[in-house]
């Protein structure tokens, strides 16, 4: 960086290092490289008909409103889509659970972000000030690691098991009087995993003890291979809970549209947040979403989407299950994009990521980043929903090889 500007760098700048992933997948993207790296839905899935008919129309029906500037909150029909589809989901969700429907979501509550990546930022923004203590998962998304990282917080992590978050951990975290705490509990990204029906509810029970403001973080929700998940935590707890969702795994992450929902008074606030950020959300991409939702093409296209990717987890479990050496251990995830894996005698991933990448041409995310208390060297993220289910066997058998080499060599003799 040029030194006039080098020396005059913003402190909390000062730590910014590039992504592991973002820098993984340049690599990745070589056509001669199988890829489990990158969060990455399946291009060949996108609705790229029912996008470019729906655009058409838009153009036709609405050129001013769709190319012209829009309101910060974002485009009104598609915030009242948001919020009848969000309340169905969460009713039928609690229904299924034995629980009572949940207060419908208002139009009020809902705000139109540039992807959920914004609504972390504009979250941290209102919430976090250098030195405050923020709770997340261990391990726990990346990008909002990144986006919590820039303020400067103090981070406290809570242990996982098969569920999710342990409702103790979380209780013995938020007794520190943190700002906020930070859960995927469906499909979780990294690990895959999803709170039963009862950690949900021990988990808002925690939260609602605690009062501590969570971010609830949802961009899988939709992509179950089997039953639906248990209810939201923000049906539990709507009081507390500020909730993201994105239509990036569902219809394109290109359209760089997501949602925010929360009290209105929060969500007030956060809309003058991203006034001073971008003005609004793209209206044109906004307009063409709702006009796909609204032509009744999205249900079908979540069938597709569900039989596709369950056929590519089976393919990428079944693989790992006859390829890949003893001792290892990985998630069997019953949704979303990725399979999460440990290695055992201390071996790190970060180290065998370039022999798999030169000498095997596959790559994967290390596990290390997705730590923000720094531990994790020995564990890994798969993708499987980029890649068709050949490709993924044939890429996990070679993998494995790496793998297996590498294991050998740690044990002693």
């Amino acid at each position: 960086m040029s030194q006039p500007f080098n020396s005059r760098l913003a402190a909390r700048t000062k730590t910014l290092t590039s992504s592991a992933i973002r820098e993984i997948l340049k690599v990745a993207t070589r056509p001669d490289i199988t890829s489990f790296a990158g969060g990455l839905p399946a291009p060949e899935l996108f609705p790229v008909a029912e996008i470019k008919a729906a655009t058409a129309r838009i153009l036709e029906r609405e050129p001013v409103k769709s190319l012209q500037y829009g309101p910060t909150d974002g485009m009104p029909e598609l915030r009242a889509w948001v919020a009848a589809e969000v309340s169905r989901v969460e009713a039928e969700a609690c229904a299924a659970a034995g629980l009572p429907a949940p207060a419908p979501v208002t139009v009020d509550m809902v705000m139109m972000t540039t992807g959920s990546q914004q609504s972390l930022d504009l979250i941290s923004k209102l919430l976090i000030d250098a030195g405050d203590g923020v709770v997340v998962e261990a391990p726990s998304y990346l990008g909002a690691l990144q986006a919590f990282t820039l303020y400067q917080p103090r981070y406290s992590t809570v242990a996982m098991d098969e569920e999710g978050a342990r409702a103790e951990a979380l209780a013995a975290a938020l007794a520190t009087g943190p700002k906020l705490t930070y859960l995927l509990p469906t499909f979780q990204n990294p690990t895959g995993r999803t709170m039963s029906v009862a950690r949900r509810l021990e988990v808002a029970e925690v939260v609602r003890s605690a009062g501590v403001p969570l971010v609830e973080d949802d961009p899988y929700g939709a992509l179950y291979y089997g039953t639906p998940p248990g209810p939201s935590l923000r049906s539990l707890a709507p009081d507390l809970t500020l909730s993201l969702g994105t239509f990036s795994k569902t219809l394109a992450p290109g359209l760089r549209i997501g949602w925010l929902i929360g009290p209105p008074e929060v969500v007030a606030r956060l809309i003058q947040l991203k006034q001073s950020a971008d003005l609004h959300t793209s209206s044109l991409a906004q307009y063409v979403a709702h006009e796909v939702v609204t032509a009744g093409v999205l249900p079908g296209h979540l069938e597709k989407l569900r039989t596709v990717y369950a056929e590519r987890r089976d393919a990428m479990l079944g693989a790992i299950e006859s390829e890949f050496p003893a001792g290892m251990t990985w998630t069997r995830p019953t949704g979303g994009m990725f399979v999460w894996a440990k290695l055992p005698n201390g071996v790190e991933a970060a180290g065998l990521l370039p022999i798999c990448v030169e000498q095997e041409r596959v790559a994967f995310v290390p596990g290390a980043p997705f730590h923000a208390d720094g531990t994790g060297r020995d564990t890994l993220r798969l993708n499987f929903t980029h890649a068709p289910a050949s490709v993924i066997r044939d890429g996990v058998s070679r993998m494995a090889r790496v793998l297996r080499r590498a294991l050998e060599e740690a044990v002693p003799a």
